[in-house]
Order: structure tokens, then C-alpha cells, then sequence
């Protein structure tokens, strides 16, 4: 069929043609939402789940409907290089300089602009890297401490109050959370509650891998108060045969049951998987219906794209030790593993491939489910490094 017309959209990010099975969560970051700008008491939202079930388009399409309502946002992603304060910066900035146009919060605005001119000039000794344009002077002593957990508990003070005063509220979109280092998301954790206690419309709406339940809890023990935790899973059969029936029956194309069933074992319901199988099964059929033929002959060509794209850009991060380590729980299957079989696969002791583990951790590659389980963070991983390193040589 006409490649032109395929409405599916396989990419990091890339909004789906239909997002399915997701209306129930967006529905409560809806409520909470008119809550925080009510100034009813709400949590802030944190939703985690392996790589390809599309949090970051279920971020960003939240993001869109609280735009739609008149509240005001921040979108940033934590990158692994980078500080807190250097991506919440210029996002804020332009944020207050929306916020400063209505007549009601211009002045508090104008006030959280002058701090945030301190915040940055304080914390740029500490982290080198925060670039952003200042359009006032810094007003004494507001958030210009140079210490982040006071700082930034002041400046978010202030841009709540302005936020309030203009009767809508500020919401923090934050995708990628994990990568924020532990006494940056402290500082944050910090400065989001003391806004709740004041009843400050400020609220996070944040996306991570599963170890960002841990890491908030460590970083604040009361944090599992301050935050609901949503996980993000693969979709069930049915939301999964909307997400591929829905955008080709609107194309007048028709897909057999056979085939939208081949297309959920394949891709197990993960919606990143879904776009790429759609999207390939689409391609290489001549013509309505789309067969589970097709789909047979499609999966070669999704599993190749998907080995030289999503899995390939994780894998040549990864050192060779790191390798070995995920070519051996791969040997053990796709579930998690306790951390004493996978030493054992490698012949090696627990304790020697603690700093090898905790590496791979941070690089997003791997979670612990429980203490000792290890899984992988990326589906389908086990069955690729499988592929790309097969035979026994990774054991040498």
C-alpha cells in the first residue's frame, strides 16, 4: 500500500495515531490538575515503566490538555549530563514571563523573574553548566543562597503565589526523572512540598524508569506521601487492537483478526513495538485487508529496524564488561534475575560486579525489582542480545 498514507509512527516520542488505553490516567492528571489549581490538597503525579510504553508521549499529551485548560507549564527532560537547575531554568523564565502579561500576577511574576535572576546567578558556582537569559536585576536575598534545597523552595514559593494570584497554577512536566542526581531531586521533592503545605499551585507531573520509586524514596524518605505513582505497562489486547484497527480503518484499510492477534504476540502490547509492526505490516501488504501474512513477512523487517534503532542505540553505549553482564541475564530469560545466578553465568563472585551493575543502573539499562533481582529496563532486550551476540564467545 501507498507508504505515504501509513499513519503509524514508530519514534522516540512520536505521537501515535491513536493514543489507546490511556484515558483513565489522563483523566485523574486532569483532576488533579483543577485540584492543585483550586487549591485543594493533590499530589503531585509520577508515572514509571520500561522503555517503550510510551510515557513520553502520555507526558506530552497531558501537557497539551493542561495547556488547553489555561494553566501554565514547564517541559523539561533530565538529561544524564547535565544539572537540574541548568533545564529548569530558561523553561521557567519564559513560563514567568507568560504568567507576568495577567494583570492580577504581573507583579508577583515580575518578583519570581528577579528571582529567579538570583537563583541562577547563586548556583552557577556550583553548576557551571545553567545558561539562561536574565531580563531583571536580582532582588536580595530571594533564592540567591547558592544552596539548591533553599533556593529553589524560595524561587518556587514565589512563582506559585504569582500563579495563584493569576488563578490558574504551574505544572512541572518532567520526563526522563531518573537521570536527576539525588540531591538535586531531594531539593525538588523539597520545594514541592513545602508549595503543597502552602497550598501553592505548583505540581509535578514527572516519568521515569522503575527505579524512580527507589531513588524519590531515598532521596526524601516522606516522598511516597507526596506523590502518587502510576505504572506505565504494555497495553491489554484490547486497547492494543485499537491502536493499530482504529488508524487503518480510518485510512479504508481493514485488518484480519489473525493479523491484529500475530501483532500482539510479537510486540507483547508495547506501544512503541505496536507503531513498528503497523507500520511495516502497512508497507509491505499490497492492498487491503492486512493478512497475518503480511505480518509474518513484516515482523523480519521490524525486528531488523528495531535492532539497528532502538535496542543498537542503547547497546554500543555500553562497554564490553556491560555486554557480557546483559548477555548473561539474557541467557537466563526475560524475567528478573537474582544477582547471584547472573555471577554465576559469568563465573564470577556477587561483589566483584557490584560497581559493573550499578553502572548499567545508571545508564538506565537495568532496575532492581526487589533487593538482589535484576531486569532489564528495555523489552524485548533479552531477545536481542541473544541476537547480536550469539554462541558462547561472550563467555571468554
Amino acid at each position: 500500500m501507498d507508504p505515504v498514507a501509513n499513519p503509524f509512527a514508530p519514534g522516540a516520542g512520536t505521537p501515535p495515531p491513536e493514543l489507546a488505553g490511556r484515558e483513565e490516567l489522563r483523566e485523574t492528571v486532569r483532576v488533579a490538575l483543577e485540584r492543585v489549581r483550586r487549591g485543594l490538597p493533590t499530589k503531585s503525579v509520577l508515572m514509571v515503566g520500561l522503555r517503550g510504553v510510551g510515557k513520553t508521549v502520555l507526558l506530552d499529551r497531558m501537557r497539551d490538555d493542561a495547556e488547553a485548560r489555561g494553566l501554565h507549564t514547564v517541559h523539561i527532560e533530565a538529561p544524564e549530563s547535565r544539572s537540574l537547575p541548568a533545564v529548569l531554568a530558561p523553561p521557567l523564565r519564559v513560563a514567568l514571563i507568560r504568567l507576568s502579561r495577567n494583570e492580577h500576577a504581573k507583579q508577583l511574576a515580575t518578583r519570581a523573574l528577579r528571582g529567579l535572576a538570583g537563583f541562577a546567578r547563586a548556583l552557577k558556582i556550583k553548576y557551571r553548566d545553567i545558561e539562561v537569559g536574565l531580563d531583571f536585576d536580582p532582588e536580595p536575598g530571594l533564592a540567591d543562597n547558592g544552596d539548591l534545597e533553599h533556593d529553589l523552595q524560595a524561587l518556587l514559593e514565589v512563582v506559585g503565589a504569582a500563579a495563584q494570584k493569576a488563578g490558574t497554577a504551574l505544572v512541572l512536566f518532567v520526563d526522563e526523572l531518573q537521570y536527576v542526581e539525588e540531591e538535586q531531586l531531594a531539593a525538588l521533592i523539597t520545594a514541592l512540598h513545602r508549595c503543597a503545605q502552602l497550598k501553592l499551585p505548583v505540581v509535578l507531573i514527572g516519568a521515569g524508569l522503575p527505579q524512580l520509586r527507589g531513588q524519590t524514596g531515598r532521596a526524601k524518605s516522606y516522598a511516597e506521601r507526596l506523590f502518587d505513582f502510576h505504572e506505565i505497562g504494555p497495553l491489554p489486547a484490547g486497547a492494543a487492537r485499537i491502536a493499530i484497527e482504529k488508524p487503518a480503518n480510518e485510512q479504508g484499510v481493514h485488518v484480519s483478526e489473525n493479523a491484529l492477534t500475530e501483532i500482539f504476540r510479537q510486540t507483547r502490547g508495547y506501544p512503541y513495538f505496536l507503531q513498528e509492526w503497523g507500520k511495516h505490516a502497512w508497507d509491505v501488504a499490497p492492498a487491503s485487508p492486512i493478512t497475518k501474512g503480511n505480518v509474518d513477512t513484516a515482523s523480519k523487517a521490524a525486528v531488523a529496524t528495531l535492532d539497528e534503532s532502538f535496542f543498537r542505540v542503547r547497546f554500543d553505549r555500553l562497554t564490553p564488561a556491560e555486554k557480557g553482564y546483559l548477555r548473561a541475564m539474557a541467557e537466563l530469560g526475560p524475567e528478573p534475575h537474582r544477582s547471584g545466578d547472573i555471577a554465576d553465568k559469568i563465573g564470577r563472585k556477587v561483589t566483584a560486579l557490584g560497581p559493573l551493575r550499578n553502572r548499567l543502573i545508571s545508564k538506565g539499562m537495568i532496575w532492581s525489582p526487589s533487593h538482589g533481582d535484576t531486569a532489564f529496563t528495555v523489552p524485548l532486550f533479552d531477545e536481542f542480545m541473544r541476537r547480536i551476540m550469539p554462541g558462547d564467545d561472550w563467555q571468554t
